[in-house]
């Protein structure tokens, strides 16, 4: 018999997401149905570990046939909990991470056959093309190791059952299983892995995975657009900052308009309205509302429509201010506005034409990408 399992006790933190990250969906099926969908039809048992909290939910979205366990603190503790609730006729095991939801049956089938080869640790890999050095504390190059000879290791991870099972029975806390059945003194051997079992860490790396899926019908975008014209008496903030000694824009509230663009972009993204719907002249506790608070107020919507931001951007169009000199302390702003998102800002003219070339206002076009 063949068992795996399959560590999902990690939290969704990086993606700051409220879920672990094992639930976030990738297409049409979470990470974790993803992995499963995988393995399933090369394995006999499929044990799923589980964050505290959380067994509920994940056993009634993988079924009955499959043993969900609460998982550990640690990764090393989650794989020996799992080890626990493994069958006793079971000859091979595979450890996977649900974050590396679409490595393929076809990589997961070669493990298998390379045990039942004689091997009993098996583990995939790719070659390594970036140049690695090693670091004392000061970060000074104590050697640059021969990248030929590296790899960057997958899963999942082949094992004999009783291999694993001794490795595990004074294990302390590792990145992978092969260390601890290496440190046992057996050979572990790498063959070729494959770049869609790339480890879903943050957005960008789920953007990249749906890329393998053939869609990303889990990501959407939205534009926004926004124009004020200048206001005598007015102080002007844009990009979430006061800009001394600028003209200011008329407006219900501050005029950010580079705020204001942005979430709209946000609003079209995830179907949630727009500026108006949301924050317009009906809604009278939104007077003179600054463009930092607006943001803030957008994030809890569109998190509330269940979706997270991976990215925004937006152009800044009129003659003045002088963007270049503020446009770190800008992107900070609206960044930290919206929990920390990557955040880019430019800025333009138009060449003396329309409302901002002439200069009798100033405008912002943003766009976004959010995901569920």
């Amino acid at each position: 018999m063949i068992a795996a399992i399959i560590a999902a006790a990690g939290s969704g933190e990086r993606f700051g997401a409220p879920i672990p990250k094992a639930l976030i969906h990738l297409g049409d099926k979470t990470l974790l149905q993803h992995a499963i969908a995988n393995l399933a039809p090369l394995v006999d048992q499929i044990i799923v570990t589980a964050p505290a909290g959380f067994e509920k939910q994940i056993a009634e979205l993988v079924g009955d046939e499959i043993t969900v366990v609460t998982g550990g603190s640690t990764r090393s503790e989650s794989v020996s909990l799992g080890l626990a609730a493994v069958v006793a006729e079971t000859e091979f095991v595979l450890v996977h991470d649900a974050a590396r939801a679409l490595a393929s049956t076809e990589m997961t089938s070669r493990v298998i056959s390379s045990l039942k080869a004689g091997e009993v640790a098996v583990i995939p890999g790719l070659p390594e093309v970036n140049t690695l050095k090693v670091v004392d504390a000061d970060g000074y190059v104590l050697e640059s190791p021969e990248r030929s000879s590296l790899r960057q290791v997958q899963t999942p991870q082949g094992f004999a059952y009783s291999v694993l099972k001794a490795a595990h029975a004074n294990s302390r806390d590792v990145t992978d299983d092969a260390v601890l059945v290496a440190n046992l003194g057996h050979n572990v051997l790498v063959i070729a892995g494959e770049d869609c079992a790339l480890k879903i860490t943050n957005p960008s790396d789920l953007a990249i995975a749906a890329t393998f899926l053939g869609n990303a019908s889990s990501f959407r975008t939205g534009v926004g657009v926004d124009a004020h014209a200048f206001g005598e008496g007015r102080e002007l903030w844009l990009a979430g900052l006061l800009w001394p000694g600028e003209v200011g824009v008329d407006g219900h509230s501050d005029g950010d308009v580079a705020a204001h663009a942005i979430c709209d972009a946000l609003f079209a993204a995830t179907s949630t309205g727009d500026l108006g719907s949301n924050f317009g002249t009906s809604r009278p506790e939104y007077a003179g509302a600054t463009g930092t608070q607006l943001l803030q107020e957008t994030l809890k919507i569109v998190t509330d429509a269940g979706y997270l931001i991976s990215n925004v951007t937006v152009q800044i169009i009129g003659n003045r201010p002088r963007i270049g000199a503020r446009r770190a302390e800008a992107i900070a702003a609206l960044s930290h506005a919206l929990g920390g998102v990557s955040v880019s800002i430019l800025a333009t003219t138009t060449d003396g034409m329309g409302l901002t070339g002439e200069g009798k206002g100033i405008a912002a076009i943003a766009s976004a990408l959010v995901f569920k």
